[in-house]
């Protein structure tokens, strides 16, 4: 049925986008030996890769079989490390989700696709690119979004996260969309997410605040450092709260172990107010200007270490007052 890899493995990032690209991996290769993880564990090496292998949705590696990515940032990082990204098999592209960029390369190979696969992909690109137009629009339940509220559910442990995540590759791989939303097993997540929602609504409302110069609340901080354990929170759902700010930026400390560090993890999304507008706002720049995270110009991510706990409070709020510069710097509406 196409490309083969028999004993390799796909490396994928644990959101809806990668399990979607592992999906149609699986569908083309016949691998279903998938690796959920995120981006620092490739960044730091802490996933061994081989030549065989296929990664989606994350950082290139020192070497592998195929890559796919959307990542503006990746390609960056790969021009500081002398690496042409032509050289690379596989795909990059700026599109809305890592999925898209993979069912357009295989369909150009000429590799005959499920046509279920294109409405999937449609909602990886929503999803992934929180491309809504309205909050009615953002909590409507289409399928898609109703799968991925199912991973983002509360589970007992790691290892049972990273068994559904399979399963649910798989179920995609195999099966129309609507059809993996009935699923028992991702009605049983959804409903412990939603049971979920209403706690972390709670903890989100009891942690906003924003930056001083802010004056018209266009920017939402929620900081979670001060939890003594790390709190469950998607910061999307401050949107609720502050249904009129532009955007949502998240502060919280990294465990390891079940131990808290001093290390920062931030992730900023523009909201649905801007979706459609002719918009200068570009929060993947942000990360990248900033030269702790990457991301697309409607989400991103970094990290921030730091060697004390006086350190993290110093750069924490040094952080806030820079990303607020940058935002303030990026026009609201550009010149047609």
């Amino acid at each position: 049925m196409g490309v083969q890899f028999e004993t390799g493995r796909i490396i994928t990032h644990a959101d809806f986008d990668g399990v979607v690209s592992a999906a149609i991996v699986s569908r083309v290769s016949g691998c279903e030996k998938v690796i959920f993880t995120g981006p620092n564990s490739i960044a730091r090496a802490e996933i061994t890769v081989g030549p065989e292998d296929v990664v989606c949705d994350l950082p290139y590696p020192l070497e592998c079989g195929l890559w796919f990515d959307h990542h503006p940032g990746n390609i960056e990082a790969l021009s500081l490390r002398g690496i042409d990204p032509s050289s690379i098999a596989g795909r990059f592209a700026e599109e809305p989700s890592c999925a898209h960029v993979v069912l357009d390369y295989f369909k150009e190979k000429g590799v005959e696709l499920p046509s279920y696969f294109d409405a999937t992909v449609a909602e990886a690109d929503t999803i992934d690119s929180f491309d809504y137009t309205s909050v009615e629009e953002w909590r409507a339940e289409t399928p898609g979004k109703l799968v991925d509220m199912s991973i983002k559910a509360p589970f007992k442990e790691p290892r049972e996260r990273t068994k559904y995540l399979s399963f649910i590759t798989l179920l995609i791989r195999d099966r129309p969309i609507e059809e993996v939303a009935g699923d028992e097993a991702v009605r049983h997540y959804l409903a412990l997410y939603r049971s979920e929602e209403g706690r972390m609504l709670r903890i989100i409302e009891q942690s906003i605040s924003f930056v001083p110069r802010d004056r018209n609340r266009e920017l939402i901080v929620v900081d979670l450092t001060g939890f003594k354990r790390p709190p469950r929170v998607i910061k999307n759902l401050a949107f609720l709260i502050h249904p009129n700010a532009l955007g949502v930026i998240s502060m919280n400390n990294l465990f390891h172990g079940g131990r808290k560090t001093n290390d920062i993890s931030i992730a900023i999304s523009l909201s649905m107010n801007l979706t459609g507008k002719n918009h200068g706002k570009d929060v993947g720049e942000i990360m990248r200007e900033l030269n702790i995270g990457d991301g697309h110009r409607g989400a991103a991510a970094g990290l921030v270490y730091c060697s004390s706990k006086q350190e993290m409070l110093r750069r924490k709020d040094e952080l806030l007052s820079r990303i607020w510069g940058l935002w303030e710097s990026m026009p609201l509406e550009n010149a047609e």
